[in-house]
């Protein structure tokens, strides 16, 4: 029977990886692709998180539909010692923000969360839900209240959906890192910092001197780490930072 040449066939073979990189950006899952044996999988969380209305294709974003099932098939591929998350984010939908943070919070996959460029907004609870956070010394996280676009119905209804909304990003970013509820609010409600706007501006050290990253560093900082949490190392870190 007449073979088709290899050269020929191996385009066939690599269409899976390529149309991953196409729709979501990234490679697969490792461990599902033949050859490969990479501990840690890397998930980015950039542009603008997307929830549940379709943004306009000139925005760049991270859709939550394909973010979800790749955190629950990371959980159950027992090939993947540790996850990365690079966050480059300006932020985005409240509720598909907190639906990727609560994910990685509850995984038993160790998780280091690694803020480069901006880390804003929704992308702070995404940050602190790792178990160990990392931050370059040029990025910057902008703490800021909650927004809402498009129309609003002025009732008072609105405002308290709004307050309670508000609350539970509060509530996430408290529990789970080091920021005291009072300094996040005063950080959150300040004003004079930013130019027609209300919140703070955090570069680098600033955000762990407040206690809301664990750690200045890069990517080498961040695999490392991933590698003791990996390794059962779970707490003791020492932050690299200067206050």
């Amino acid at each position: 029977m007449f073979q088709q040449p290899q050269e020929e066939r191996a385009p066939t073979r690599g269409a899976p990886a390529l149309q991953t990189i196409k729709e979501l950006g990234q490679m697969g899952t490792p461990g599902t692709q033949p050859g490969e044996e990479m501990p840690f999988h890397c998930l980015t969380i950039i542009g603008q998180i997307e929830g549940h209305l379709v943004l306009p294709p000139r925005n760049k974003t991270t859709k939550y539909e394909h973010a979800i099932p790749q955190l629950v098939a990371i959980e159950q591929n027992p090939k993947i010692k540790g996850l990365l998350v690079v966050l480059n984010t300006v932020g985005g939908d409240i509720e598909a923000g907190l639906a990727i943070a609560e994910m990685l919070k509850t995984m038993t996959t160790p998780v280091v969360s690694l803020v480069l460029g901006g880390g804003h907004s929704i992308g702070a609870p995404i940050a602190v839900a790792a178990d160990h956070s990392v931050i370059s010394e040029t990025a910057t996280m902008t703490i800021h209240p909650i927004r809402l676009s498009g129309l609003v119905i002025g009732v008072p209804q609105t405002y308290e959906y709004l307050d309670k909304m508000q609350e539970r990003v509060i509530r996430f970013i408290v529990q789970h890192s080091r920021v005291a509820e009072p300094v996040l609010r005063e950080m959150m409600f300040r004003t004079g910092e930013l130019v027609r706007d209300v919140g703070t501006v955090l570069v680098g050290a600033e955000a762990v001197r407040v206690g809301l990253i664990d750690e200045v560093g890069g990517l080498g900082t961040a695999l490392y780490r991933l590698s003791q949490l990996a390794a059962g190392q779970r707490g003791g870190f020492q932050c690299c930072s200067t206050p």
